[in-house]
C-alpha cells in the first residue's frame, strides 16, 4: 500500500532520493536522485538504457527499488503497484496508447476507475470537465477508433486525471505528433501547469524538450549527471551530457541519386474487408542512391503502404516492380529474395523474436542467404556463421549488450534497432524499406542510424523512409512525398520545406492540397 500523507507545503511534488535497481548481470539505476518541483514541467533525458524507463517503472509502481527513498509531497511512500502510485496522485501516459478502439471515450476513461463516481451522469460531467481542461474537444460517446492521434493522447491523458493524477508521466508524448499537434499538446500542459499540475516529460527530441521543461535532468549509464536550465542550455550541450562525449557535426548532405530505377510502383490499390480504400492510385518511384520519404500523419495509409510492397497485404490494384522483375504477385520471402531489405515500424511485432538470441534473431529472413545458410533455402543454416555475422554486427553498429547470446527482448529500445538495421543493411539489399527507423531511440542510436542510412546511400541504396519525425525526413530525404487519406498528395523539396509546411500537407490545411 501507498504510506502518503498528503503535505501540502511541500517543495517537491516528488523527491527520488538515492534509488538503485540491479538485474542479473546489470545495475539499471545507480544512485539516482531527482527531485521535481510542484507545478513544474520536469523533463528526463538519456540515452536509450540509460535507466530513464526502469526509473519511471519505479515511480509508478511497476518494479520496486533495490535502495533508496520515494517521496511524494514531501512524505515517504512505498508502492507495489500502480494502484499504489494512483492513489498517491501519480498518473503515467505510455509512449504506445493503452485504449480499446471498439469502446467510447467515456468507456475507456471510466474502464476500471467505475467506483469513483459510477458511470452515469455524475462521472460524465467530470468527464466533460476533464476534457475542457486539457482541450478534448471530442464528444464522450464518440468511438475511440474515430480519433486522431492528438485526441486519443488527451484521452489518455483525462483517464489519469479522472482517477486523481495531480504529477503525470509521459513517456515521449510528441513521438507521432505533428508540429500543430505538438504546439497544441504544449499549450495544455502549459494551461494545465498554471493550474498546479506535474509533469515528468521524458522525450528524444531535445528542441522541444528545451521549449517545454522547466528543469532538465541528464541520466547517463544508469546515474543523473546533472540538471540543466533550459534556457541557456543548447540542443548540442544535452546530447553530449547524455553520451558524455562530444557529437560529430553533421555532415554535407551530397547528391547520390543516380538515373536508375530501382522501385516503380503504380496505380497500388488496397482495400479492406468493407470495401474501403487504404491505398488510392499510389505512384512512386525510387532511383539507386535516393532516400525517398512518406510523410504523413499516422493512420493515413503510410503502413499500409509498407506492408502492401513487401507483401504482406495482397494488393487490390496496381503494379509493384523491383528492378525489372514484376514483383506484384510475389510472397514476402520472394521479395525479400529479390533484394528488399526491411526495417519494420514495429521491431517487437515484425522485427525480432524477444525470447531468442540474438544470433537468432539474425538469421529472421534472412535465412536462405549467406553467411547464415548454406545451400538456399533448402539449405542447413549455418549457426556459428551466424554468431559470428551477429558478432561483427554488434560491432559495427554499437549494439551495447554483454553477448550475443543475450535474447532481444533484454536490449533497450534503441539496441534493439540498431540490430535490425545492421542485420537488414547486412543483407545488400537494393531497396531498403525504413518505416520509423529510430522511433524511441536516443540521440545517439539515432546519429548513428543516420550515418549507416547516408552510407548505404552513398553506396547506391534505394530507401524508402516512412518516419513521423519531420526532422528525420527533411534531413535524410532526397524527395519527400505527403500521404493524406490512403493518396500521395504533395511532394517536398526537402531543401526548402520547413517542418510547419510539412505539417501542414500532411493534415490537408494547406491550400488544395498541392505541393508543400
Amino acid at each position: 500500500m501507498a504510506e502518503s500523507d498528503n503535505a501540502p507545503n511541500a517543495e517537491y511534488a516528488v523527491e527520488l532520493v538515492g534509488i538503485t535497481k540491479r538485474f542479473p548481470g546489470v545495475v539499471a539505476n545507480d544512485d539516482i536522485h531527482l527531485k521535481v518541483g510542484r507545478g513544474e514541467v520536469h523533463a528526463l533525458c538519456g540515452e536509450n538504457g540509460a535507466g530513464k524507463s526502469t526509473l519511471m517503472k519505479i515511480l509508478y509502481g511497476m518494479q520496486q527499488p533495490d535502495e533508496g527513498t520515494i517521496r511524494v509531497d514531501g512524505s515517504p511512500v512505498r508502492f507495489r503497484s500502480p494502484a499504489d502510485a494512483i492513489r498517491a496522485g501519480i498518473g503515467m501516459v505510455h509512449q504506445h496508447f493503452m485504449l480499446a478502439d471498439n469502446l467510447t471515450v467515456a468507456e475507456n476513461i471510466l474502464l476500471g476507475a467505475e467506483g469513483q463516481l459510477g458511470i452515469g451522469a455524475a462521472a460524465r460531467r467530470r468527464i466533460e470537465e476533464l476534457s475542457r481542461t486539457v482541450g478534448l474537444q471530442v464528444r464522450p460517446d464518440v468511438l475511440v477508433e474515430r480519433l486522431g492521434v492528438a485526441d486519443r493522447q488527451r484521452v489518455e491523458i483525462v483517464k489519469v486525471l479522472y482517477r486523481g493524477a495531480r504529477t503525470v508521466i509521459l513517456d515521449e508524448p510528441t513521438a507521432v505528433l505533428v508540429p500543430q499537434e505538438v504546439d497544441e499538446l504544449f499549450e495544455t500542459l502549459r494551461g494545465m501547469r498554471a493550474e498546479g499540475f506535474t509533469f515528468l516529460f521524458i522525450s528524444h527530441k531535445l528542441d522541444e524538450v528545451r521549449a517545454i521543461a522547466d528543469t532538465i535532468t541528464v541520466i547517463r549509464r544508469g546515474t543523473s549527471v546533472g540538471t540543466a536550465d533550459p534556457s541557456s542550455v543548447t540542443s548540442r550541450e544535452l546530447a553530449e551530457m547524455m553520451v558524455g562525449s562530444e557529437l560529430p557535426s553533421p555532415g554535407k548532405r551530397e547528391d547520390t541519386v543516380t538515373d536508375r530505377e530501382v522501385l516503380r510502383v503504380e496505380g497500388l490499390e488496397l482495400t479492406d474487408a468493407n470495401g474501403r480504400h487504404l491505398l488510392a492510385g499510389v505512384d512512386l518511384v525510387v532511383h539507386a542512391g535516393e532516400v525517398l520519404g512518406i510523410a504523413g500523419v499516422e493512420g493515413n495509409g503510410q503502413t499500409e503502404l509498407v506492408e502492401t510492397i513487401m507483401g504482406m497485404h495482397r494488393a487490390s490494384g496496381g503494379t509493384m516492380v523491383l528492378g525489372e522483375k514484376d514483383i506484384s504477385r510475389a510472397s514476402t520471402l520472394e521479395r525479400r529474395e529479390a533484394g528488399i531489405g526491411y526495417v519494420p515500424e514495429d521491431r517487437t511485432r515484425h522485427g525480432l523474436l524477444g525470447g531468442q538470441p540474438l544470433w537468432a534473431n539474425r538469421m529472421l529472413g534472412h535465412q536462405s542467404r549467406p553467411p547464415v545458410s548454406r545451400g538456399g533455402l533448402l539449405g542447413l543454416l549455418d549457426r556459428a556463421a551466424a554468431r559470428r555475422d551477429t558478432e561483427r554486427i554488434v560491432a559495427e553498429f554499437d549494439v551495447r549488450t554483454p553477448g550475443v547470446d543475450v535474447h532481444a527482448a533484454a536490449l533497450s529500445g534503441g539496441n534493439q534497432q540498431k540490430l535490425v538495421v545492421g542485420r537488414e543493411l547486412s543483407g545488400y539489399p537494393v531497396l531498403l524499406i525504413a518505416s520509423h527507423p529510430t522511433r524511441g531511440v536516443d540521440v545517439g542510436a539515432q546519429a548513428g542510424i543516420w550515418e549507416e542510412l547516408r552510407r548505404a546511400r552513398a553506396d547506391g541504396l534505394a530507401v524508402l523512409l516512412v518516419s513521423a519525425d519531420l526532422d528525420e525526413l527533411i534531413g535524410l530525404s532526397d524527395t519527400i512525398k505527403v500521404m493524406l487519406r490512403g493518396r500521395l498528395v504533395a511532394d517536398a523539396d526537402p531543401a526548402t520545406v520547413t517542418p510547419e509546411e510539412l505539417g501542414a500537407a500532411m493534415t490537408g490545411a494547406d491550400a488544395g492540397e498541392g505541393a508543400a
